[in-house]
């Protein structure tokens, strides 16, 4: 696991191509639309609050506000160019700077967490599932959807490669945000594989998790 994140300015520079058609088609719109396929599923009755962390520029939280017209989307992200990007689509989702491992949201405000593609970049990710459950209403699921090598061991070599390029992730395999999941009190309710033609060798997926009813087994673990 990495213990130093990436730097801020990486993302402020890659903010101004993000969007690029090319990229959104091939890299991101596959994963999104797994997201919102996950949450069609669930419908959007019970869904009051979405927080979307890691939100880039936006484009999930402008589809999240059209599949849950009457939810509150709020988007998180530690760029001040990813959110001004995001800004400029005038989605109608609250925008708020911060550290997914230091979420700046109240405990058990939000029915829905989702995260695409920025979960390996999150510097420490155990605290950052501790603050998705923490945020999360009893029951509330949490959508994770990245790149999930089919071993550790192929997630470790990205990691140390990563590490010479001063900007450090770390690809989780399935059965590792598994474990890390049930650990922090979720319950994984099912993983699947995405396809998108990038994604052959290292293909992403999306795991779906819930936050169990009796928040008092997250709270005696941690103690």
């Amino acid at each position: 696991m990495p213990t130093a994140g990436p730097r801020r300015g990486f993302f402020d520079l890659w903010s101004r191509v993000y969007d690029f058609p090319p990229v959104q088609a091939a890299t991101y719109r596959p994963v999104h639309n797994a997201v919102l396929r996950a949450v069609a599923s669930l419908g959007d009755s019970g869904l009051r609050r979405i927080a979307d962390i890691g939100c880039g520029t936006g484009g999930l939280l402008q589809r999240l506000r059209r599949e849950a017209p009457d939810a509150v989307v709020v988007g998180v992200d530690f760029s001040e160019g990813m959110l001004g990007q995001a800004a400029k689509r005038q989605s109608g989702a609250v925008l708020v700077r911060g550290d997914a491992c230091r979420l700046p949201l109240r405990s058990e405000a939000f029915d829905l967490v989702t995260t695409t593609e920025a979960f390996h970049w999150f510097p420490d990710q155990d605290a950052a599932l501790s603050e998705f459950y923490r945020v999360l209403v009893p029951g509330g699921h949490a959508l994770f959807a990245l790149v999930n090598p089919l071993t550790p061991l192929v997630g470790r070599i990205a990691h140390a490669a990563s590490l010479l390029t001063g900007q450090p992730f770390y690809w989780p395999s399935r059965a590792e945000i598994r474990d890390r999941l049930r650990a922090a009190g979720f319950e994984v309710e099912f993983q699947r594989w995405i396809f998108r033609v990038p994604g052959f060798l290292l293909p992403p997926s999306l795991t779906q998790a819930k936050r169990t009813a009796d928040s008092a087994r997250r709270t005696d673990s941690a103690a």
